[in-house]
């Protein structure tokens, strides 16, 4: 699959780093360092822009390595970027750590993942299918 993309950054385009590779890594796209501070957020631009057929998103995703690293991951994981948006690809970012975080230009800040998506008519019924789980919720299905 092919997406048009527009580059204003002074870095290469995103890219898959192995054959077996699911995300390719956003870069931040900044003039000067952003320092977060812990408990901080902030929107970091990419310089990248996307053009996506209808059907697919593409996905912002945190980064593992400064997630455990450095406790900095992306606040509304996963963020949806839609078909129809036009804007530059900005990435939240939260420091979830206790000490200072310095965001530089270039900078691996998350993951993109390019996916399909469906959308749904709802019909509205009075009941639904029984099952064996039931309305069994959060860990229900463990190991008891």
């Amino acid at each position: 699959m092919q997406i048009k993309i527009i580059n204003k950054s002074a870095h290469a385009l995103p890219h898959y780093e192995t054959i077996a590779s699911a995300g390719m890594d956003l870069r931040a796209n900044i003039e000067e360092s952003i320092i977060l501070k812990p408990l901080e957020r902030t929107i970091v631009p990419t310089g990248l822009f996307l053009e996506l057929p209808i059907g697919i998103e593409a996905q912002v995703r945190p980064r593992s390595g400064l997630a455990i690293k450095k406790g900095v991951t992306v606040l509304n994981a996963p963020g949806t970027v839609d078909a129809d948006y036009r804007g530059e690809v900005g990435v939240i970012l939260v420091n979830l750590s206790s000490e200072e975080f310095t965001i530089e230009n270039g900078e691996r800040i998350a993951q993109l993942v390019i996916a399909k998506h469906e959308r749904t008519e709802w019909l509205e019924v009075e009941t639904l299918s029984k099952t064996d789980r039931g309305e069994g919720g959060f860990g229900s299905t463990g190991v008891k």
